[in-house]
Formats: structure tokens, sequence, C-alpha cells
């Protein structure tokens, strides 16, 4: 078991503790996050392994397959681990197309959540973190109402901690003010840093910054540099990408997904990988020469 994975995290009015490097349960499902996986028997030994080598945060959602993500979590790890906090997100669902479409309204935020908990077979949430994605424009309710949803279902007991995704400081600001919120969970990597000033804010309230697509998404980010730093380093350039980020501030939370053992193992070094600081400096300049977003 990796004992170290990143240090541990603490969120801030919970009694809940992390390592930092956890998991992302995006990639287990079928291509385009569609349908089952390509190999059922591996998504499970990546979930288990997972346990094994120490993660107990595993980040997920009920869109992803659909259902399919938290059917495996279930088959693969009910009963859950005692220190194990499992997080999902609300906020959209799945058309038979494929399509990634908004969910926001009061009864779609409510089945989302209960959905999430038969899947996975908990009777409350660690963690929802409430996505905001497509959450701006005509016929989508506002901001207010929707988190009042989702305090209605904690004060209820299904929920225990909220979080927010897909967030600028504003609307976290917003949300601060009607509940506490444990968890941000924003886009974020050496190429796009449009966060940094948010994740220094956020790290000085005990909240945890969660980035999604830490090496680029569906566009993995390229760069000479990466690939420079990396054999100086004795790394691959995915696990560069990672550890700057891992390094960068301690409220951040690494949840890179897979649906390969091997590749697992490969992103739970990235907490054994130290970076001094002329490759420090070397990756902050990636952001500089990175196409505007």
């Amino acid at each position: 078991m990796n004992q170290n994975l990143g240090g541990t995290f603490s969120f801030s009015g919970t009694s809940m503790t992390v390592n930092r490097v956890g998991y992302g349960a995006m990639q287990l499902p079928g291509p385009g996050v569609y349908g089952p996986p390509k190999d059922h028997a591996t998504a499970i030994a990546v979930l288990r392994e997972a346990i094994k080598l120490g993660i107990n945060h595993i980040d997920t959602s009920d869109f992803y397959g659909p259902h399919v993500a938290n059917h495996l979590i279930r088959e693969a790890l009910h009963p859950y681990p005692e220190d194990l906090v499992i997080v999902t997100k609300i906020g959209g669902k799945r058309g038979t197309d494929k399509s990634w479409n908004p969910a926001y309204s009061k009864d779609e935020l409510i089945s989302a959540v209960h959905d999430n908990l038969r899947h996975l077979k908990l009777t409350a949430m660690d963690v929802v973190n409430l996505r905001l994605g497509a959450g701006h424009g005509p016929g989508i309710p506002a901001f207010e109402d929707m988190m009042e949803t989702v305090i209605g279902l904690q004060k209820q007991g299904h929920i225990k901690h909220i979080g927010l995704s897909n967030v600028t400081p504003a609307e976290f600001a917003k949300g601060k003010a009607m509940a506490n919120i444990v968890c941000v969970q924003n886009w974020y990597n050496v190429a796009r840093r449009n966060d940094d000033a948010f994740i220094d804010d956020l790290a000085k309230l005990g909240v945890a910054y969660v980035p999604f697509f830490p090496v680029g998404g569906f566009a993995p980010v390229q760069s000479d540099i990466l690939d420079t730093v990396a054999a100086q380093v004795g790394a691959t350039s995915r696990q560069v990408a990672q550890a700057w980020i891992l390094q960068r501030s301690p409220n951040i939370l690494m949840i890179t997904g897979t649906s390969s053992v091997a590749h697992l193992h490969e992103n739970a070094r990235i907490a054994d990988i130290r970076l001094p600081p002329d490759a420090v400096a070397a990756l902050n300049s990636i952001a500089q020469a990175a196409p505007a977003h």
C-alpha cells in the first residue's frame, strides 16, 4: 500500500480526511463515458486496486454511463471501507444519443441524488457537488433556487456535505453564504490556470479544490517543457503534469481517472515526485504560451 499518496487533507468543518491522490470514475464506462466498460473484470480490478493502494476518495456521478460507474463501484467495493469518501455530482443527464444535457429543475436534482444513493447502495452521500456547467441561460433555475434544493436534501439526511463544480468565485461566495461548501471542482491544469487566485483563497478557508481534466482532458496537454522536466525527474509527462498540480497548493485533491490497473499505479506515483524549483518555474511558463480558453 502506498502510505504517502500526497499526504492528507481534512475538509474544513467535517470529520472527513482523505489522501490527496484519489480516483475519478469517469473512465470506467465505455467509450464516450457511455454504456458498459470494454472489460468488466478489469474495471472491477481497478477499483479494488485503488483501495489497496490507499486511495480513499472516489469521484463519480450517476450520469457516467449513465449509472454504469456507480454500479461498478457498488459491485467492486460494497460494503465500503469506513474511511472511503464517495463524491458525486448532479446537474446533468445523458441523452440516448450520448449527449450531455443540463438537469437543474428541483425534481431533476432530487431524483439525481436519490438515483446516486440507490445505485451506490448508500443511505447518504458523503459529498454532492452541484455542477453548474450549462447552468446559465433561459429556463435554467436561479443558482440560489438550486442551492435551496440541495440544502433541503441535506436537511433530510440524504447529503452529508455540499460542494460546487464549474463555478466562479462569485458563485462560490453566493453558495458559501447559504451553506458550508467543502469543495470546489473546476477545470485546471498546467496549461489552464484561470483559477490560480481562487485556489489560494479556498486554501485560506480550508476548502478543497479538485481539478478536473488535470492532464488536459479530451485534448491532453502537450509541451516540450513537460517532456524535458519528465526526463529530468525520471517520470512521464502525464505524471509531471499531475505532480505540478499536487505541489501547487495543499488544498488540491487529485482525481485522475483510468480504466487500467497499470495506469492507476502510474497515477498513484505522482505523490512521490518532487519537482525542484527550476522545474516548477519552467512548468509555470506553459500557461503563458498556451492559447487562450
